[in-house]
């Protein structure tokens, strides 16, 4: 069922809200002349009018012949979250992708961006000219955080309360279709991400036009969304026809699905299943793949199991235990939940396995986590040395480079780029950018904007980090988190990005790289040492990798995969501004080797 104000003929929308406990709703057009529509209610509380009317026309509903709201399902709020909704004709724009296909999702190598921070004009438009640098790093996808409208101009995407509407000070509904445009004729895939746990407070009406929300479940952010009880049948359509209309009409080739683990439904068809069965069958009507990600805490296998055998049926998810792992090792943090991590042997399960926790105690939660995914495939998970979350819930917003030494970076991305999964990378971290990326938005309740304010500092009491975080709602803690993307031409900055499209490189050209399977994979840890090692092969291409999280040199017997292996990489050459290595060029016997502090090198058959 289709929301919103549709397209029905070259003069007429349909306009279709859904509100199943009001007895009297109308359409009050606002421009170009006011005047108030009755609609007419179906059996299961979708009320609908046909209307003569131009583009660009702003309107509101009447309910009870009282309270004005705008759609729920606007495709556009020109004036913010509380004005008026605008009509929008999704047939004007003219695409110019059609020989695009989309990709294999095991070719992703995904960069997570903002929009407001990427570039200083903060727009979609603004990301168009760097496509082809990205182009040239090795990104094949690109994603965006949620661009959906929130109060103000300046804020994560999280808070948004119109999952249909494109956020205005970005560039609106043209601004993204260009955008979409412009990546794929670069031959870049599109992510959105889009969250389908909760509403933002502010701006948000729902309640006014029916049940949206349920108090059988808490989440962090308040009531959950009815996806079970009475009347889940219009929130889940809700969220399934703007899944639909991502793809659709703006041609996004994928969707994050944000925090899954806060979507709580008990039904015999799980939300999350009914979406994947729609999506696939708009993947038919379109002729190309289109995927769901999702991101879960949860370490549960069910999350991508097909549909057949009673999973979710999602194409991949994050892996934080990955992140965790890796972080914990170049950091040596222990704090909140990093205490469940440190160990070099975690990560060796986590390159292994997928995840570090398989149904093993966590001391964090006290309770056993996770469970086996070895019938899973690696490129079915998502994984990263830094994303939005992982530095934006720091209190100073530090990313690596602010907290770990050149070496390290280097270290880190090597992890990620040559594991067997499908590797993400935050906007910056290709080069090592400085600059932090703190939490901000622009709500105009100031009541509201101080509990937010209460809520980060409480979220921040187990990491015991000292001192006040920078405010929420200064336009200053906002501008501080936008790139100096000119840096990556410079000094240490143009060497990281060398070296990180190195790897890129690598991992497309060698065939054991490529092929991204666990099964051709096995791992050596040396935990005092705090040394890994991985081996993987596929066809006649092997790689043997060896990473050290020490923060030493260390020295050790070191047995290599039978063959005569050469070295293709290390990360302390000098070209890579390191103290240059005396690791052998060739080796195919145990030899007491000297690895570098925090560095890793490739030898390969």
């Amino acid at each position: 069922m289709k929301l919103s104000a549709n397209y029905h003929d070259k003069k007429h929308y349909e306009f279709t809200v859904w509100a199943p406990n009001l007895a009297k709703l109308d359409l009050k057009i606002i421009t170009p002349n006011e005047q108030i529509i009755p609609m007419e209610c179906d059996q299961k509380g979708y009320w609908k009018t046909i209307l003569e009317i131009a583009p660009g026309s702003l309107y509101f509903y009447q309910l009870d012949e009282e309270t004005t709201r705008p759609d729920p399902a606007s495709y556009y709020q020109p004036k913010g979250v509380h004005g008026p909704s605008q009509v929008v004709d999704h047939h004007r724009f003219k695409w110019s992708d059609d020989p695009w296909k989309n990709i294999p999702l095991s070719d992703f190598v995904i960069y997570e961006l903002h929009v407001g921070t990427f570039t200083p004009e903060g727009t979609f438009a603004a990301i168009i000219p760097r496509l082809s640098q990205l182009k040239e790093l090795g990104i094949t996808a690109i994603e965006l955080m949620p661009v959906s409208q929130f109060p103000g101009d300046r804020n994560w995407g999280y808070d948004g309360v119109y999952p249909f509407a494109v956020q205005h000070s970005y560039g609106g509904v043209d601004g993204l279709k260009e955008l979409v445009n412009a990546c794929h004729q670069e031959g870049i895939a599109v992510i959105l991400d889009v969250v389908y746990n909760h509403l933002g407070p502010e701006g948000n009406y729902t309640a006014n036009f029916g049940p949206y929300f349920s108090h059988k479940y808490q989440t962090p952010w308040g009531s959950a969304l009815n996806f079970d009880d009475a009347y889940s049948y219009g929130i889940r359509n809700f969220f399934i026809e703007n899944a639909r209309y991502w793809l659709r009409e703006y041609h996004i080739d994928a969707l994050r699905l944000d925090a899954i683990h806060g979507i709580y439904d008990q039904s015999a068809k799980h939300f999350l299943t009914e979406l994947k069965e729609n999506i696939g069958q708009l993947s038919q009507q379109v002729g190309r793949p289109l995927y769901l990600i999702a991101e879960s805490d949860l370490n549960d296998g069910r999350v991508i199991r097909p549909v057949e055998v009673g999973g979710y049926g999602m194409d991949a998810q994050w892996s934080d235990d990955f992140h965790h792992c890796l972080h914990t090792l170049l950091t040596q943090e222990n704090q909140g939940y990093y205490e469940d991590f440190g160990q070099c042997q975690q990560l060796g399960k986590a390159f292994r396995d997928s995840f570090a926790y398989t149904w093993d105690y966590s001391p964090h939660r006290q309770r056993y986590h996770g469970n086996s995914v070895s019938d899973c495939s690696p490129d079915q998970f998502v994984v990263y040395a830094q994303n939005h979350d992982q530095i934006g819930n720091r209190m100073l917003g530090e990313r690596l480079s602010n907290i770990v030494s050149f070496d390290a970076l280097k270290l880190a991305a090597g992890a990620v780029i040559l594991s067997p999964f499908i590797p993400l990378l935050f906007m910056g971290e290709e080069y090592g950018e400085e600059s932090p990326f703190l939490y901000f938005i622009s709500h105009n309740d100031a009541n509201l904007v101080e509990a937010v304010r209460e809520g980060r500092k409480e979220e921040f009491k187990s990491f015991k980090w000292q001192g006040e975080p920078p405010d929420i709602y200064d336009v200053e803690t906002f501008k501080k988190c936008q790139l100096k993307w000119s840096q990556r031409e410079q000094g240490k900055y143009q060497v990281l990005l060398r070296f990180h499209q190195q790897l890129l490189e690598m991992r497309r050209q060698i065939t054991a790289l490529k092929s991204l399977n666990q099964k051709n994979l096995s791992e050596k840890t040396w935990e005092k040492e705090k040394l890994l090692s991985t081996h993987r092969w596929s066809q006649d291409s092997e790689v043997f990798l060896i990473m050290n999280f020490n923060q030493e040199s260390i020295t050790v017997n070191l047995k290599p995969p039978e063959g005569d292996w050469k070295k293709s990489l290390d990360s302390n050459d000098s070209q890579w501004l390191g103290q240059g290595s005396n690791l052998p060029q060739s080796f195919n016997k145990e030899e007491k080797l000297a690895i570098p502090a925090t560095s890793l090198v490739v030898y390969q058959i």
